[in-house]
């Protein structure tokens, strides 16, 4: 058993990163941008903490205009925004329930509604419960991490293609889950699974179109998911047991998306990349 990472902490879902110890870093002091996604709007579902406030403060360093997606997390959101106005970037604010198919057709339709352009969709929301037994899982709890994880993806995509041009990048969240599946994560992992699959067509599909469609496949990342949804003994060794003995920050993930989504990763499609402090992807 790995030693003790972080102290042991809980909260209600979907958790917020005010009350974490030690706070998440999302590259809020230290992500330098380089113009490599200069004039570019970007959509991030889960935008407001983790992983997609690493990516929206990236991008808008990079100088993406960014519409942040998230579900009522209005302070995290509020505080994300402030980070990419601070870069001179334009952030808009769409919260709702993407388990919701409307939902996820107005946060695209939001995008062109603000900027009349979307060149790169960031699919990153996502629910997890930890559960000892299938018999556990409330059917409810089931549909919902089945609505919130990978029909969302559909729905996004389906809404955005009509807009998207040559050039465009969709780019997915998935997991070291799609590869190495917990038991315990049994129904997340089952759609990080679909979405690893889901991206890899879509890259054929649409690769006609010149749109790329990848995926990035983290390990075990500090975000409020981790303490809003496993037991306190679980997260306090949460990330110990990785070749490099801890877990990772979501500013360590950004530099990929950013990679992703700008004209340098021109010739990168139908890819998923590990970040996963050393566990391997096969």
């Amino acid at each position: 058993m790995s030693e003790q990472q972080q102290p042991p902490q809980q909260q209600e879902p979907p958790g917020s990163s005010a009350a974490m110890e030690p706070r998440p870093d999302c590259g809020e002091e230290s992500y330098v941008g380089h113009g490599r996604l200069e004039g570019k709007v970007a959509v991030i579902t889960g935008g407001d903490s983790g992983i997609g406030r690493a990516v929206a403060i990236a991008f808008a360093r990079e100088g993406a205009d960014v519409v942040i997606s998230y579900l009522d997390e209005h302070e995290d959101a509020q505080d994300t925004a402030s980070y990419v106005e601070k870069a001179g970037r334009r952030a808009v604010l769409v919260p709702g329930d993407l388990s919701q198919p409307q939902q996820c057709r107005d946060v695209i339709d939001k995008a062109f509604e603000e900027f009349g352009r979307l060149d790169v969709l960031v699919s990153n929301a996502a629910f997890q419960m930890t559960h000892e037994s299938l018999e556990d899982v409330p059917d409810e709890e089931w549909d919902f991490t089945v609505a919130t994880n990978i029909s969302a993806m559909f729905h996004l995509v389906k809404r955005a293609l009509p807009h998207l041009k040559s050039g465009a990048s969709i780019i997915a969240t998935t997991s070291i889950n799609s590869d190495s599946p917990k038991a315990e994560l049994a129904p997340y992992a089952m759609t990080k699974g679909a979405i690893a699959n889901f991206a890899a067509s879509l890259a054929q599909m649409l690769g006609e179109r010149g749109i790329r469609v990848n995926s990035v496949a983290p390990g075990p990342i500090w975000t409020p998911l981790i303490p809003s949804t496993m037991p306190e003994e679980k997260v306090a060794q949460f990330g110990g047991d990785t070749p490099l003995g801890r877990a990772g920050q979501p500013a360590e993930l950004a530099p990929v998306y950013v990679l992703l989504a700008s004209d340098e990763g021109s010739y990168i499609s139908g890819s998923r990349i590990p970040v996963t402090g050393g566990r391997p992807i096969l």
